[in-house]
This record gives C-alpha cells, sequence and structure tokens, in this order.
C-alpha cells in the first residue's frame, strides 16, 4: 500500500493554493491515502456608500433574517453532509420529495445532492414537519450548508 507522506510543507503548499484560487478545498488521492486540506469561507466584502442623513432618517428597519449560521444552529437543521448540487425532486418536471409543512418521517428521503455524478439521497435524521427549504433546486451546496428545517 502506497502511502502520501505526511509533509507540512507540502500541506502549507496546498493551503497557499487554496488562497491563491479562492477554492475552498483540495485533496489529493493515492490509492487508499488522501490529503484533504479545507478552509473556511471568508466573509464578503461590505462596500459602503455615503448616505445622506434624511435617506436614513426614511429608511425602514431592515427585517430580521436569519443568518445561515443560525439556520445551522436551528436543533432541527439538516445539514449537507458534502458538496455538490441539491434537487429537490427525483426527475426533472416531478414532484418534490418534500414541501414546507409536510411531515416526515426519519429515513424518509428529503432531497438528493449530485456529487461527482452519483445521485446521494439525503434522508431526514429524525421525524417531524418541514418548516423551511433553505435551498432551491439545481444549486450548489457546501459540507455542512443548511438544506431545510424540521421541527
Amino acid at each position: 500500500m502506497s502511502r502520501i507522506p505526511m509533509d507540512p510543507d507540502a500541506i502549507r503548499a496546498l493551503a497557499a493554493l487554496l488562497h491563491e484560487t479562492g477554492l475552498t478545498e483540495i485533496e489529493i488521492a493515492e490509492k487508499d491515502s488522501r490529503i484533504r486540506v479545507v478552509r473556511a469561507a471568508e466573509a464578503a466584502e461590505i462596500t459602503t456608500r455615503a448616505t445622506p442623513r434624511r435617506e436614513i432618517e426614511e429608511a425602514e428597519p431592515p427585517a430580521s433574517v436569519p443568518t445561515p449560521t443560525e439556520e445551522a444552529m436551528h436543533p432541527g437543521a439538516v445539514l449537507s453532509p458534502m458538496v455538490g448540487v441539491a434537487y429537490l425532486s427525483p426527475d426533472p418536471g416531478a414532484l418534490p420529495f418534500v414541501t414546507p409543512g409536510q411531515s416526515v418521517v426519519a429515513g424518509q428521503t428529503l432531497l438528493l445532492i449530485e456529487a461527482m455524478k452519483t445521485f446521494n439521497q439525503i434522508k431526514a435524521p429524525k421525524s417531524g414537519t418541514v418548516t423551511r427549504i433553505l435551498v432551491s433546486n439545481g444549486v450548489p451546496v457546501e459540507y455542512g450548508e443548511p438544506l431545510m428545517i424540521l421541527d
């Protein structure tokens, strides 16, 4: 069995490559061994502009919008176990696996994630009611991203 040597300089080089290219992960596999380097997504750059005082005073306060981290921390959050493309129905034009307000049982298929030309069923971790679907059909998802909320 051939092993990829655990070279700290090689890992640093992979991390630098992630930074240079803007990628979030790199994986190198050789037979039964692999090295995977993942970096956390950076916060989006915020651009500001000068706003006249009157415009600020007249603007309505923003509605409370849950942040992705709040949704991921929800006790009923179903998180993506992999990077891929989410599909809410088994075939194009077919009815979705679940809809908001629908009751589900543990083990029921909620959606599919396509990764490396393989469709992976994402199943309900517990029984409950689908309160929110947080992804759209055909949209890429990241590892750990909240997909839907079950209560």
